[in-house]
């Protein structure tokens, strides 16, 4: 489907889909006065009696629309008297569900969208403009190549097609040029793959492959990870697929999976996962040591080093221990580790097709201070580090205030520590950078936007 507009529109009648869109406005309303989006999803869709088809109808609408937020309100914009901004609040959303289906959605035909959305007005308040919304929307289907205007500032015209704020797709510019930001804007824009990470303390990534076909779930090998199979095309419970329950498998995304090979944790050594939370490189260093040695995963937040644990339990892992601290401050950890990851806490800018919310949510301020706690958290990991011994620190952003100003104003305050590459035969060599660090561009590699760097100890 093009990025602009929608290629076909197969006959579907609206029915009990109402529900799904009643369900979405409720999220949206919640969203709108704070709420994380999959919080907001996850309350609306709760105790909802709707058909899996309706849920997923939700879940799209309620994803794609706060995406797509900017783009649909340039829509408004242009086709309305007052500004998106100007419209009531709740309209606002109603115009939103009813644009999106039009703009994103191919299989649900123009009429149902239009009819649909003009019902969900009138149940929610809104029968007097019943007729504004119902104008509008049949102006955009008659018209949809000519209702978003291009804006002649080129960061203003990506961040209006793409539905992004300026400030980001500058930081994208910057980088990657403007054919390059729309192709990545454009990935980011998509629902996120799902790979998983295969535990080979408990079966062959070749077994595991075998019971997937044998259940009719399609999957593929990739490239540079021997333990990563990603699912194509699969819709249902995690839970439900074969080996999760007997611990054979984590999900866990092909670029976050490159940190711990990156790491390159040894059997009998002591690691520290500094920034451990949700758990998923924690249990593959564990992994690659054969479970032999210690791993501390370190977090400050206790009810997330509860979910690891669970983890732990289903994977069969015995190494790994959990400690609630904040990693800013643990001196008895001083000279006492082999290696340390210090998987940051970041704006993640490389993972926005995972997080609908996190690119209005983050601001220039926000990566400001973030830079602070990532500068904190990674001097104080150095002082736990042996001679000798390495750290990788690594972020989920594209953004070089967080990444590679991080690492060069670390490197000329500590003289002792230099650049640890991998080697010329490793398969992280392909996406070595000349300065020495790996860089992961979601639109080049398919996987999640990554920074991640090995540093060793004089």
């Amino acid at each position: 489907m093009a990025e602009q507009t929608k290629t076909s529109k197969k006959s579907q009648s609206p029915g009990p889909a109402t529900t799904a869109r009643q369900l979405a406005l409720t999220a949206l309303k919640q969203i709108q006065r704070g709420a994380f989006a999959d919080v907001a999803l996850d309350r609306a869709l709760k105790h909802a009696n709707i058909s899996p088809l309706d849920r997923k109808l939700s879940t799209e609408l309620v994803y794609g629309i706060i995406r797509r937020q900017r783009t649909l309100d340039a829509i408004i914009d242009n086709l309305a008297t007052k500004s998106a901004n100007q419209q009531p609040p709740e309209l606002r959303l109603i115009l939103h569900l009813g644009l999106y289906q039009l703009r994103y959605l191919d299989h649900i035909p123009g009429s149902a969208a239009v009819n649909t959305t003009v019902d969900l007005a009138k149940q929610n308040g809104f029968s007097g403009l019943s007729g504004f919304v119902n104008g509008l929307l049949r102006k955009y289907d008659r018209h949809p190549d000519t209702a978003l205007l291009a804006a002649d500032d080129p960061v203003r015209n990506i961040g209006i097609q793409h539905s992004y704020p300026d400030w980001i797709v500058q930081v994208y510019l910057e980088q990657f040029g403007t054919e390059g930001t729309e192709q990545l804007c454009n990935w980011l824009n998509q629902p996120p793959t799902i790979d998983l990470r295969v535990n080979t303390r408990k079966i062959t990534i070749d077994t595991l492959e075998a019971k997937f076909q044998a259940a009719e779930i399609e999957v593929q090998r990739l490239t540079q990870l021997p333990q990563a199979l990603r699912l194509i095309k699969h819709a249902g419970a995690i839970h439900q697929l074969p080996g999760f329950t007997d611990g054979e498998w984590i999900i866990q995304d092909s670029s976050a999976q490159l940190v711990s090979y990156l790491l390159d944790p040894q059997p009998g050594e002591t690691i520290v996962d500094a920034c451990a939370a949700p758990g998923g490189k924690t249990l593959h260093i564990a992994e690659l040591m054969q479970d032999q040695g210690t791993v501390w995963a370190i977090d400050k937040t206790a009810s997330r080093l509860k979910k690891i644990q669970q983890n732990i339990d289903r994977l069969g892992l015995t190494c790994i221990q959990t400690k609630t601290a904040d990693s800013r401050d643990i001196p008895e950890l001083i000279n006492q580790c082999d290696r340390v990851l210090v998987d940051a806490p970041c704006s993640g800018l490389g993972t926005l097709n995972r997080h609908a919310d996190a690119r209005w949510r983050q601001t220039p301020d926000s990566v400001t201070k973030l830079t602070e706690l990532q500068t904190a958290i990674l001097q104080q990991a150095a002082s736990w580090v042996k001679p000798g011994g390495t750290i990788v620190y690594a972020t989920c952003t594209l953004h070089p205030q967080e990444n590679e100003a991080i690492i060069q104003n670390f490197l000329d305050q500590n003289s002792n520590w230099v650049i640890d590459r991998p080697e010329n035969n490793s398969g992280l060599a392909p996406l070595l950078t000349e300065s020495g660090w790996i860089k992961v561009a979601p639109h080049q590699q398919q996987m999640d936007g990554f920074f991640m760097v090995r540093l060793k100890k004089a």
